[in-house]
């Protein structure tokens, strides 16, 4: 079958650079998944996307789709025709539904009877009549969230449209896309080179733009392209630039061809703590920072600039004056903020609304405080420092340099409370209680600052859930899944020995003034420990496992993943199947029985050997495992536990659970309840799946 490469790009005005990337990968995959239910083959597939296109590039694409033959099984023919031989309307129907006559159809016969058969052989569509409706579709089903409309026309997009190529092999596709006819034609720079450049061929897209075009398609090479230069100059002046990933992204998304430029500022800025002029840098301008050995900020910034001009000084000097009263801004916050201590602002917080039926930031403190000191007993801290941490845990909010940056909530609470003169940890919990941030961030290193971020999310998902807010779909406006894996981190990977429970109880008693909060610490409870399926997952631990252990209810996160850990290093020992597949049918077995079991095992009722045997088995094992599990040394106790293999086959072959005589199947019965309890001291095994060998990764 014969093969040309495609080229599509759609050319716009400059694109929302945040939105940039989703909107290329998403224009990719509704094109190519089209191309692939076409039943077209392609070799590879290349996007490319800068301000001002979105392309993509299919090679060694089918020029038409293989002809195929349709068959649409009927009704059977004792169903199709009557004892006469006459047509039922069934077959009837069918010779319609599929648009010929009856006398058209096929019979087939099949081992399950004979049928009736429609088959038709249907050619080819060539691809480049597809192409143009498929580009269409894609572009309609690309997530933007508010279109534009543009001109006299009534075509809506995310930005206004200004040419289209669509060339496939030599020649052009013949067709209008967003209201404009498809060419050969792109552009290259905005000001490098203005001008329409023709392609001679899909191939040569990259290559043309870049030369004479002075842009670089692709979006990555880009990336990489500024990532290098921006390294470079920073070594180049003794320091090392700060790359924030996002802040890469956008910069990449915001230049056709970037040129980076060292820029400075007067080192008296630096009095500011450097956490606000970085923001400053990063969310106003666009710039690097640039930072020494010992992560100290230097005067310096690396920028990247769309052009490559004659007189570079002129580029660098209009940087250096634009971030100039950014800064100065910033020092006047400061200024302002240090003129009174951080607890000043205590009773402003009174003014703040947290949420309408929670009540304000105050009020919030306050449950923080009182959570966190049940915290602090229990972790055997100091609950005055702790209290005296959540107090002002929140007054930042309130400061000038958070109100612009609101991101630096935290951090220049941090830096206020030192200049107050509080405690090291105190000012460190301060920050810390927002910690972690996102998934694979940083936790809380202080005490301190671990009671208050698991007191301040704990209250808030209490909160929420009692004002029955619970978070549904894709919609979490509070951040609650967030909320609960980061409770669920710090006390797992610290690991802290608190009883999720139990201060879920005492995070809802703190409401109990507000809401009715009787049911919502169970229900916040199954919750968060649901969390723990997309937690382990990530560590490539099975769902099956997870739910072995999560049948057991154990309220101590800590204490959950060093069951978790066990069962996963268990499943790799060669007794591990057969002892679950034990597990599964000593669960059934005990499930349908409805007698009432004695208590103990009775050794005067034990018959045959093997069970005699296990029984012994069992005996020796329960003390011996009783320290371990107070330890929670749960691999050792399914080590020990292992070794019930032989003796547990042995029973099963030889014994009959059920046989007539009561006294003996109660009792047989009972000792195997008092075998399916030493495992369910660690997990319920029964639940776990054959076949599966998942291990567990540390963390």
């Amino acid at each position: 079958m014969a093969k040309q490469d495609l080229l599509i790009e759609i050319g716009t005005e400059e694109l929302p650079p945040k939105a940039l990337d989703r909107l290329s990968v998403a224009f990719q995959s509704g094109v190519e998944s089209q191309i692939t239910q076409a039943g077209l083959g392609f070799e590879s597939v290349q996007r490319f996307a800068t301000p001002r296109r979105l392309a993509l590039l299919f090679t060694q694409l089918d020029t038409a789709q293989a002809d195929r033959t349709i068959e649409r099984k009927g009704p059977a023919l004792k169903a199709a025709f009557d004892q006469e031989g006459n047509a039922t309307r069934a077959a009837e129907g069918f010779a319609r539904s599929c648009g010929v006559a009856l006398s058209e159809l096929e019979q087939v016969d099949t081992p399950k009877g004979a049928w009736l058969l429609f088959r038709q052989n249907q050619p080819g569509q060539q691809t480049e009549a597809l192409v143009p409706a498929m580009v269409t579709q894609a572009l309609a089903r690309l997530p933007i969230p508010k279109q534009m409309r543009w001109g006299a026309g009534d075509t809506e997009f995310v930005r206004p449209v200004h040419w289209v190529v669509m060339l496939f092999g030599d020649h052009v596709i013949d067709c209008k896309i967003m209201g404009l006819t498809a060419g050969r034609s792109t552009r290259g720079h905005r000001f490098h080179h203005p001008d329409p450049i023709e392609l001679d061929s899909p191939a040569s897209y990259a290559g043309t733009l870049l030369d004479p075009g002075y842009v670089i398609a692709d979006m990555d090479a880009r990336r990489e392209k500024i990532r290098a230069e921006v390294e470079r100059i920073a070594s180049e002046a003794g320091g090392t630039a700060t790359i924030d990933a996002s802040l890469l992204d956008e910069v990449t998304a915001l230049n056709e061809w970037p040129v980076a430029i060292m820029g400075a500022f007067d080192e008296h800025f630096l009095e500011v703590p450097s956490e606000a002029l970085i923001k400053a840098m990063q969310e106003h301008q666009k710039y690097f920072p640039v930072v020494d050995r010992n992560g100290r900020l230097q005067p310096c910034f690396v920028t990247i600039s769309n052009i490559q001009s004659q007189d570079p000084a002129q580029v660098r000097a209009g940087n250096e004056r634009v971030i100039r009263p950014r800064f100065s801004d910033a020092v006047f916050f400061w200024e302002q903020d240090l003129k009174q201590p951080l607890d000043a602002l205590i009773p402003r917080l009174q003014g703040v609304v947290f949420q309408k039926a929670l009540g304000s930031l105050y009020d919030k403190s306050r449950r923080i405080s009182q959570l966190a000191q049940r915290i602090a007993e229990q972790l055997d801290l100091d609950p005055a420092e702790v209290a005296r941490a959540a107090e002002l845990a929140k007054c930042d909010l309130l400061s000038n340099m958070v109100g612009e940056f609101p991101s630096l909530q935290g951090v220049m609470g941090r830096h206020y409370a030192q200049r107050a003169g509080e405690g090291g940890d105190i000012a460190a919990a301060i920050e810390e209680q927002y910690l972690p941030r996102h998934a694979g961030d940083r936790l809380p290193q202080t005490d301190c600052g671990r009671a208050i971020a698991i007191a301040d999310r704990l209250d808030t998902l209490t909160g929420i859930f009692a004002i029955g807010q619970r978070p549904t779909g894709e919609k979490d406006p509070f951040g609650l899944r967030r909320a609960a894996l980061g409770v669920l981190r710090i006390l797992i990977e610290t690991p802290l020995p608190l009883d999720l429970e139990m201060l879920l109880q005492a995070a809802a008693a703190g409401l109990a003034d507000k809401l009715d909060t009787r049911d919502s610490a169970n229900e916040l409870f199954d919750y968060m420990m649901e969390r723990l399926n997309a937690y382990y997952a990530d560590r490539g631990i099975s769902a099956d496992l997870i739910e072995a252990v999560l049948s057991r209810r154990p309220t101590r996160p800590a204490d959950f993943d060093l069951r978790v850990r066990a069962v996963a290093h268990f499943r790799q020992l060669p007794e591990a199947e057969a002892l679950a597949a034990a597990n599964k049918r000593i669960c059934n077995i005990l499930r349908k029985t409805d007698e009432t079991l004695p208590a103990q095992v009775d050794v005067h009722l034990l018959v045959e050997r093997s069970e005699k045997a296990l029984a012994e088995r069992i005996a020796k094992l329960e003390p011996a495992i009783e320290p371990l599990l107070a330890e929670g040394l749960y691999s050792e106790v399914l080590l020990k536990l292992a070794t019930l293999r032989e003796p547990v086959d042995l029973f099963f072959d030889d014994v009959m659970v059920m046989c007539d005589d009561e006294r003996l199947r109660r009792n047989r019965l009972a000792l195997l309840s008092s075998l399916s309890a030493l495992f369910l001291n660690v997990a319920d095994l029964s639940r776990l799946q054959a076949g599966l060998n998942q291990g567990v990764s540390a963390h």
